[in-house]
């Protein structure tokens, strides 16, 4: 599954596919571009998996001046969010699940996002930028040590 997550709304785009390859994200990314109306400019960040990076996927991006593009590292917050996404929908629907096929799992996600969709929410940082700002002094000295 592909996701992308309107931080301001909360709103989830998701598309399930059978691989991962650079033709599946560009069809995602065509997707988006199909759902998101014209005139309003695209952020994404991505994490640094060889697929968002491919030559055709770069191509196409050059042709859309309207997606903005970011890698970020692995663990990096702005993924951190569309992760939770995915525990809550692995919780809350895949795992509470009986499926016979793919097509009913698929199906299952689909229903699952277009319910999260008709009430989303932005997430809601709750950790203080002290208390950020101290893990990231104590990250590093352990590091240097």
């Amino acid at each position: 599954m592909f996701a992308a997550l309107n931080v301001a709304s909360g709103e989830v785009y998701g598309l399930c596919q059978q691989k991962h390859r650079h033709q599946e994200w560009l069809r995602f990314l065509r997707m988006i571009d199909q759902t998101v109306p014209a005139g309003k400019e695209i952020y994404l960040i991505c994490d640094n998996y060889s697929t968002h990076k491919h030559e055709r996927v770069q191509r196409w991006l050059e042709k859309h001046k309207r997606f903005h593009v970011r890698f970020t590292p692995t663990s990096a917050s702005w993924l951190n969010m569309v992760e939770r996404f995915f525990r809550d929908i692995t919780q809350n629907r895949i795992r509470r699940g009986v499926f016979q096929n793919l097509e009913q799992l698929i199906v299952a996600i689909g229903e699952y996002i277009h319910g999260h969709n008709q009430n989303p929410k932005p997430f809601i940082w709750t950790a203080k930028a002290t208390d950020i700002l101290e893990k990231v002094t104590r990250a590093r000295a352990v590091l240097n040590k």
